[in-house]
């Protein structure tokens, strides 16, 4: 087995397969921990991995990716962990009334003519809403300049925070709470024509639903009965046969029990043994005698009545109708009725309702501009320390830049979120002398996949050196880091220096990476070549993993290009030598 998990927080993944997927028609791949790369002729298909691998993290299907002459294309992986990696999947798993075994995770997506598909997690049916769930769980993918273009104000804020530990469940629901009451304050100051009209409708809810004399659980109690009456003569049938076996009959089960318990009580005056046995006869015809007076005395209850029945379904109608207008269920509708209540209530107290909701208007405002405060004051220290860290990175990855990251306060209300009062902006200088410049600005798109880069290797590797005490965020399980041609743009030093990080980012991540240069290539722990051939008039993309000469030739082909000289395979070896 190629796997080798060297953490238990990190979560592997250690098998892609794909059928009739694009230019493949069955292709299985094992990966391990460490660093993966991905290599092969342009055009070969390096790509296609990267993308089937994004349908499984919940990304939109195409019909379009199903192999010419197939009917469908299936995407499956397996995820593995020896420790506790899985424990956040697991959880939203249950959540979705899905199983999961511990150690390991499938996931199978098909995609068939036409744009239907399905989605299987464990081998049960599931929905692409729950890929997208586990996905932050499972591998970040950074495609070339695929990620600068999502690198919106959100996601600054959320790296910054990844990186930070920041919970951000408090300030959520002080600003849940504050939005509320602000709502209901602007609900009672509607101007007078929509409050008519509005306290029109409330009225007339309030009254059906009162009218009503609902009460919980009352619509599954009269489906029961209305059941039984429905169905009098047969139940009524039903249980005095079964008495009439048990108990009445001339050869009911009671009187089988108590011939034999009488056998068995001679037995037990010569033979001890048998006491137990007597006690058990005695207690199963006590148990059946027990059952079959239930079913007599029920049996007697029964009294078909067809007014009884036509009170019952014209009352189920009434619930029936209630719950489609006010539902879905009846507790949906006693809730409405409550809550319509109480806006009543406030609008015929409306001057002194709204004076003592703006008092806790303006106490939920401060609770949450304290949350906020915290948040902001968190990003800041981590920033300034984040900050210096990709500096450093970059640096490393052959590039002179300066890199800042601004949080800015937001103080209006009008500015005000669930995620905090800042702005994250990330600025860099990419040459000496250059002015700082908001970072999804850069042009130069080797600048950018290494800017990006160091973010990832700052954050997901480094955010752990952060001095702060240890959080759940701190304890996360290791996502599987996915590269997709991060290297356009780049060569010489700074690719090789690109080929360092990703190695150091390997040691605590599941790294893939497609790369067309030779100097990250030979940083590899496990390499795998893409080839495309022709055969019998199709074309088929195969994927393999290489070792030993395979591997020096195919490094000597990305120097040299498509004829091999022997000093670009005596490069080849000095680089593996020294990278390896």
């Amino acid at each position: 087995m190629l796997r080798v998990i060297r953490d238990s927080r990190i979560l592997v993944l250690a098998e892609l397969r794909l059928e009739n997927y694009a230019v493949i028609d069955n292709v299985v791949v094992e990966f391990a921990a460490g660093l993966n790369l991905l290599t092969g002729e342009t055009g070969a298909g390096k790509s296609i991995l990267i993308d089937a691998l994004g349908l499984l993290l919940g990304e939109k299907a195409s019909s379009e990716v199903i192999r010419t002459g197939a009917e469908r294309a299936v995407v499956a992986a397996v995820f593995e962990s020896e420790g506790s990696a899985l424990r956040a999947i697991e959880e939203i798993l249950e959540n979705n009334g899905l199983d999961s075994d511990g150690s390991s995770l499938i996931l199978r997506r098909e995609i068939a003519a036409g744009g239907k598909g399905r989605v299987f997690i464990n081998n049960q049916p599931a929905t692409v809403a729950v890929l997208k769930q586990i996905a932050s769980h499972l591998a970040v993918v950074h495609a070339q300049n695929e990620s600068i273009v999502n690198f919106d104000a959100a996601a600054r804020q959320e790296l910054l925070d990844a990186y930070a530990g920041v919970e951000l469940k408090e300030v959520s629901e002080a600003f849940t709470n504050w939005k509320g009451i602000r709502e209901r304050i602007a609900e009672l100051e509607h101007d007078e024509a929509n409050r008519m009209r509005l306290l029109d409708l409330w009225n007339f809810q309030c009254r059906e639903i009162e009218e009503a004399h609902l009460q919980a659980g009352e619509d599954e109690r009269l489906e029961v009965e209305k059941r039984v009456l429905a169905n009098a003569e047969k139940i009524y049938g039903a249980a005095m046969h079964a008495f009439d076996l048990l108990y009445e009959g001339d050869a009911s089960t009671s009187s089988s029990l108590r011939a034999a318990q009488k056998h068995v009580e001679e037995l037990a005056r010569y033979e001890p043994k048998f006491q137990e046995a007597r006690a058990a006869l005695e207690s199963a015809r006590i148990s059946v005698e027990d059952v079959g007076a239930t079913l007599r005395d029920y049996a007697g209850g029964i009294q078909a009545s067809p007014e009884r029945l036509a009170e019952l379904e014209e009352r189920l109608a009434l619930l029936d109708r209630l719950k489609r207008k006010y539902g879905p269920t009846l507790e949906n509708v006693m809730a409405l009725g409550e809550e319509v209540r109480r806006k009543l209530n406030e609008m015929e107290n409306k001057d002194q309702v709204l004076l003592e909701l703006r008092a806790k208007l303006e106490a939920a405002a401060e609770e949450y501009r304290k949350a906020a405060r915290g948040v902001s004051r968190k990003r800041t220290d981590s920033g300034r320390k984040l900050e210096k860290l990709v500096e450093a990175e970059i640096n490393d990855l052959a590039m002179r830049a300066s890199f800042r990251i601004a949080v800015e306060e937001h103080e209006g209300e009008e500015h005000w979120m669930a995620s905090g009062i800042n702005q994250v902006i990330y600025r860099i200088a990419p040459n000496a002398g250059e002015t700082m410049r908001p970072l999804e600005q850069i042009a130069s798109g080797g600048e950018l996949s290494r800017v990006m880069l160091a973010l990832k290797a700052s954050v997901e590797a480094g955010k752990r050196s952060v001095a702060r005490a240890p959080s759940p965020a701190s304890k996360a399980a290791q996502r599987t880091l996915v590269f997709d041609e991060i290297d356009t743009g780049i060569g010489g030093r700074a690719a090789e220096a690109v080929g360092r990080k990703l190695k150091a980012l390997s040691k605590a991540n599941q790294v893939l990476c497609v790369t067309h240069l030779p100097q990250i290539a030979t940083f590899a722990d496990y390499h795998y070549l893409i080839e495309k051939r022709e055969t019998s008039g199709r074309t088929k993309t195969s994927v393999r993993l290489i070792t030993g000469e395979e591997r020096t030739e195919e490094v000597a082909r990305m120097l040299s290009g498509a004829k091999l000289t022997e000093t670009s395979r005596k490069h080849a070896e000095q680089m593996i030598r020294a990278n390896g």
